[in-house]
Order: C-alpha cells, then sequence, then structure tokens
C-alpha cells in the first residue's frame, strides 16, 4: 500500500515529476518502424507528457523534435520533409535531427538569428523494428546487449499496443506470476503443438500450460536482484512430474522479459504517453528460427486499430465480456487473446489506481520489491547520484527467461540448464 503521496511520486512522469526525470535517463520506445514506413515517413507521438515529431530523414536516421514550431507554434506534425530534415509551412524554418536551425528562408540573406535557434530534439536509435529516444540529461547510455537488440533482424519481431491506464499498472502486471492461473484460464486444453503461448514441452514431460496453471494455483514465488533488474522464480509443484519452473525479469525502469515458448522470448517495455495513458512495445525473440513476420504481423493487426494501435475489445465495449463464455470457456469471458485479459486487469482500476486502498498479499512479493528498488532510484536520481541498470560495470545480457521442469534438488540449475542447451542450439546466442 502507498500513501497518496507516494502514489503520485511512482506514477505521475510529465518533465519535471520525479520518476519522469528517472525514466528520461533510459532508452524509451518512441515508435514502430512500420509507422514510419508509407509515402510520408513521419508520426507525431507523445511520449513522456511530451509532444513531438519523429521522422526519417534521407540516410534512414531519425529525427524526435518538439511537435511545435518554436517560431510561432505551428504544428509541425505537417512538417514539410526536406534536405534531411523537418520544415515548417508557416515561414519555413528548416530543422535537422538535432534540433538546429538551418535555414530560415524570409529573413536576410546575411542574418546570423538561424544560429541563435535551437528546437527541443532527442536523439533516436532504431533496434530490431523499434525506434528508441533518450529524453534524458547528458549523454544517452549504452543500450544493454540483451537478446532483443543483438539478435539478427530476421530472428525478430516488433510490435505494440494501446492501454488505457498509467504505465506503473501494466508494469505491475507483468512482474505479478500468481495472476496467470486465474486471469489466463482457460477450461478446456489446446493441444500441446498448437496455441499461442499455451504448451510447454521438455524431454521429461508433456503438459498444456492452460492445464499447470489451472490445477497449480499457489506458486512459490522468489525474488532476486541482477545487474539488469529483478529476476522472478515462480515454482509450481506438479507432485510426481517435478516442479515447473518459470524465470521472469524485470528490466529496470520499465521492462519485462518473459518466456512465450521454448524458442521465443518476449521483452516488452510499458512506457508512458501521458500519465493516464500508455503503450506496451514488444520484441518477440527467437533463438532457433527465424521469425515469419507476416504471419505475426496479421494475426495481430486482427486484434488492433491502425495507426493508433488501440485493441477493438477495450473499456468502451467492456473489453468484449461476454457471461456465457465466463460460465463455459474462460475465466474472464473476454476471449482468447491473453493481452485483452491484461488489459481489462490494468485498466479497469481506472486510468491511476489510488494504491492507498490496496492490501498486498504474499504473491505480490515481486511487485513489493520492485516499489522500494524504484523509490530508492527515484531518490537517489533527485540527488544526482546512479541509479539501478546504468551504474554496473557488467556486461548485460539476456536476461534469461524460460519454463521447464526439474527436479526438487536441481531447481536452482536446470533454468540455468534449459537456457545453455538452447544457446548451444542457436544460430546466433551468446553462451551466458
Amino acid at each position: 500500500m502507498l500513501n497518496s503521496e507516494l502514489n503520485k511520486r511512482v506514477t505521475r512522469i510529465t518533465p519535471g515529476t520525479p520518476a519522469g526525470e528517472l525514466l528520461r535517463k533510459y532508452w524509451q520506445p518512441v515508435a514502430l518502424v512500420e509507422e514510419l514506413e508509407g509515402e510520408r515517413p513521419s508520426v507525431a507521438v507523445e511520449l513522456l507528457g511530451e509532444n513531438l515529431v519523429l521522422f526519417r530523414d534521407k540516410q534512414n536516421g531519425y529525427g524526435l523534435v518538439g511537435r511545435q514550431c518554436p517560431h510561432r507554434g505551428a504544428d509541425l506534425k505537417f512538417g514539410r520533409l526536406e534536405n534531411g530534415g523537418i520544415r515548417c509551412p508557416f515561414h519555413g524554418w528548416l530543422f535537422d535531427s538535432g534540433g538546429k536551425c538551418l535555414e530560415q528562408p524570409a529573413e536576410p540573406k546575411d542574418s546570423n538569428f538561424h544560429t541563435k535557434i535551437r528546437h527541443k530534439a532527442y536523439p533516436c536509435i532504431q533496434r530490431n523494428g523499434i525506434i528508441f529516444a533518450y529524453l534524458g540529461p547528458g549523454e544517452a547510455p549504452d543500450l544493454p546487449e540483451f537478446d532483443c537488440f543483438v539478435a539478427p533482424e530476421k530472428f525478430t519481431f516488433a510490435f505494440k499496443g494501446h492501454i488505457d491506464a498509467n504505465w506503473l499498472q501494466a508494469l505491475e502486471v507483468g512482474i505479478d506470476p500468481a495472476h496467470a492461473s486465474f486471469l489466463h484460464r482457460f477450461f478446456e486444453d489446446s493441444k500441446p503443438d498448437e496455441g499461442y503461448g499455451q504448451q510447454f514441452r521438455d524431454s521429461t514431460a508433456e503438459i498444456p500450460v492452460t492445464k499447470l496453471l489451472r490445477e497449480a494455483v499457489r506458486p512459490d514465488i522468489e525474488v532476486e536482484s541482477t545487474n539488469s533488474g529483478l529476476r522472478i522464480k515462480t515454482l509450481r509443484d506438479l507432485g510426481n512430474a517435478g516442479v515447473h519452473v518459470r524465470v521472469t525479469n524485470l528490466a529496470f525502469p520499465n521492462a519485462i522479459v518473459i518466456p512465450m515458448s521454448n524458442d521465443m522470448t518476449i521483452s516488452q517495455w510499458h512506457v508512458p504517453v501521458n500519465d493516464r495513458e500508455s503503450y506496451w512495445y514488444a520484441i518477440f525473440t527467437s533463438f532457433e528460427n527465424k521469425v515469419d513476420k507476416g504471419l505475426m504481423r496479421t494475426q495481430r493487426h486482427d486484434l488492433y486499430t491502425t495507426p493508433d494501435y488501440k485493441p477493438i475489445r477495450n473499456r468502451s465495449n467492456d473489453w468484449g465480456y461476454d457471461p456465457k463464455e465466463q460460465e463455459t470457456k474462460t475465466y474472464t469471458g473476454m476471449g482468447l487473446d491473453i493481452n485483452v485479459h491484461d488489459n481489462w486487469a490494468v485498466e479497469s482500476p481506472g486510468n491511476i489506481f489510488d494504491r492507498s486502498t490496496e492490501r498486498l498479499g504474499t504473491t505480490d512479493k515481486a511487485i513489493i520489491v520492485y516499489r522500494k528498488l524504484l523509490m530508492e532510484a527515484i531518490d537517489a536520481a533527485e540527488r544526482g547520484e546512479m541509479v539501478p541498470a546504468l551504474s554496473s560495470n557488467d556486461t548485460m545480457i539476456g536476461p534469461v527467461a524460460v519454463d521447464t521442469i526439474g527436479s526438487r534438488d536441481n531447481l536452482d540449475n536446470c533454468w540455468r540448464d534449459y537456457d545453455r542447451d538452447r544457446r548451444e542450439r542457436s544460430p546466433w546466442a551468446s553462451i551466458i
């Protein structure tokens, strides 16, 4: 439980707020590359409470600048993409990706007024389908060598989805392992070799995850610190079959890394649009097989509208709730897409949940540890001290995210062995 002042401290992210200034110290997703693939490669975005325009220049680099022209406030969403920059149609002022004013064609020919203008601009980089921006002070940090960043492009797929709620609510669902036994419960099991996120297989057992989650509802949860944030191990007793071990991660400050299947992990950032809205951005990373991007994109575009990437099932239509389905097929009655289930859990408490009313239990262990880490990092940032995941000299790779089954006397090594075997078979992955 957080009092109202602490709740504001960790949820509000506009410029100058404690949490906002912390999040600006890290690279944040700003758009999908596919959003700039049209005839006019630019898009208006809102990120961390700032209104911006993202554009692609002639060298296939990216610029992210303030949406209002610094001359008289015209909307650069409608700017002309010229000479590697963006030009305001009002008086022709031209800005490069660094915010320099290159031309003011209505001013006298010998004027140096343009050299005195510096527009708001942030550096951008592109990794495997997502454009990241750094909105913080000073020089941008290096990206960690996570699997999702170093994997060859053909082994990854990127997508995003809108969430009508504060970023922290979305992140906390991602580090809550216990909810899967209820929120994502299906009353019938899919075939082990079919279905998104509904099967588990290893050398000793073949168990649909739907059955596992439905029957093992009281997991043991262990949380430990890592260079990148937190490692969360969720243990479910399977009786004579051993123990199911699921390893997920909190990549500080606002990402999770989780297993999707035996071959694929998901690295997902929960990115504030403003105080009341957010997006999740995900890179799906395959270790052994090249990704069928066309199929994955088609599957998701059927569930989301573009260009806003809002889910078709949302707050306005009760997330597609069907009481008959809830009685016979799914625990929520909200369809088979677990992202819809998550959105309901994130959005239904309201856009900014009042945490002074909550009552946390034992299974909220990771949330409790993360909030402590977050508040300590906010305090450190205010003091000008180093913050987590930027202060380590150790190279951050992985993080390891797996589902596996182990014996009770080998739980600490079984998931490491599983990941090592997967990496040894991979044509690209490093051995941790």
